[in-house]
């Protein structure tokens, strides 16, 4: 799920935000043995125009995120220009909040924020539309600083099908040509919204590692979105790593997913993969969302858009967040709970961003 242009750009400044107590290395200056804390697919407070105000970055500090991965180029809805522009405008955004951001560029900026206490931004595509059937759109982009792209959203692309998709296409020729440019330019593949065939298509073709940065598991939960055990296996094996989402997804709407749900994913992806092999990717807002009549309205207007253009999943409906965990600092919250359950720290920093940083450093390289 991405956020339409309001939410994403400056949302931020209205008065429903309230700060959270800090998190893991809230800290103005993270020490280097802190973890490395990486959310796979968050929506950030961006404004091109205007440098964030206090309370922004008090929540951006309570996250305690060492990055995130942030979505470019909508659901399939930007051309090639319209997504070369929004990343001009992100690219404002940080430069204007330097004491807060650092544009990801590499391994090394990962380092360098946790050690500043900045919040990295992973530049990333969900989509492939923007490529507009052309592998050679890959390297202007990968210049661009976009370090994660996929092959296809919800509907079907010259890359691979989506998980919407009827009927499947699988990777396609075009597809394979994709994944292995993605590899030869350093750019991590990323198959949270193709379809199972594509998806265990584009793991096979890749010589890299590849990312499922944000979606739920089909065994605890039937749903288009959440990745069947094969995927999870298939993916583990080749060294991926699988993000677990904050969306509806998880359980039946019109229900709010509760964390008992989401831990019920999160402990069926790590029996499956194994601990190597998953990650956080919330797929939600970095600060609480605002459930008001007002923001609802707003929120639903945005869900009829979606249906309109025949990118809405079945069960789209409740908000995009897990209930304990619409918060800024979630991590210390799902933290707090795999130590309630058992499991150690070295097992919980792999979770909270270890396995994705490994992924980064063995694929952003050419």
């Amino acid at each position: 799920m991405t956020a339409n242009r309001r939410i994403f750009l400056g949302a931020v400044a209205a008065s429903t935000l309230t700060a959270c107590a800090a998190g893991p290395g809230a800290s103005a200056g993270r020490g280097a043995r802190e973890p490395v804390l990486i959310n796979g697919n968050l929506v950030l407070p961006i404004d091109p125009e205007t440098p964030l105000d206090q309370e922004a970055r008090d929540l951006i500090r309570a996250s305690g995120l060492t990055a995130a991965k942030l979505t470019i180029g909508g659901s399939g809805n930007q051309s090639r220009a319209e997504t070369t522009q929004s990343i001009a405008d992100i690219d404002k955004a940080v430069a204007l909040n330097p004491d807060v951001y650092l544009k990801v560029l590499g391994t090394a900026d990962l380092a360098r924020a946790r050690a500043t206490g900045r919040l990295g931004v992973i530049y990333s595509f969900e989509a492939g539309e923007m490529l507009e059937g052309d592998v050679d759109a890959i390297d202007p982009f990968r210049a661009a600083g976009v370090l994660v792209m996929g092959l296809s959203y919800n509907r079907t692309t010259p890359f691979a099908s989506g998980t919407m998709s009827s009927p499947s296409t699988g990777l396609t020729a075009l597809g394979r040509q994709a994944v292995e440019r993605m590899n030869a330019r350093g750019v991590t593949v990323d198959v949270s919204h193709s379809d199972e065939m594509s998806s265990l298509g584009a793991v096979a073709a890749s010589r890299k590692p590849v990312l499922i940065t944000h979606a739920g598991c089909d065994a605890v939960h039937a749903h288009p979105r959440n990745k069947s055990d094969r995927l999870i296996r298939a993916l583990a094996d080749r060294g991926g790593v699988m993000g677990i989402y904050e969306l509806s997804y998880l359980t039946t709407a019109p229900a709010q997913p509760s964390l008992e749900v989401y831990f019920a994913h999160l402990t069926h992806a790590l029996n499956i993969g194994g601990e190597d092999h998953v990650g956080i990717g919330s797929d939600a807002l970095l600060w609480p969302f605002d459930t008001s009549p007002e923001s609802m309205a707003e929120w639903n207007a945005s869900l009829e858009q979606r249906k309109a253009a025949g990118v809405a999943a079945p069960g789209e409906g409740p908000p995009p967040f897990v209930e304990g965990l619409n918060r800024a600092d979630r991590f210390t919250v799902i933290a707090d709970e795999l130590r309630r359950r058992g499991y150690g720290a070295r097992v919980a920093d792999k979770i909270l961003g270890g396995n994705f940083q490994r992924v980064f450093a063995d694929t952003w390289t050419g």
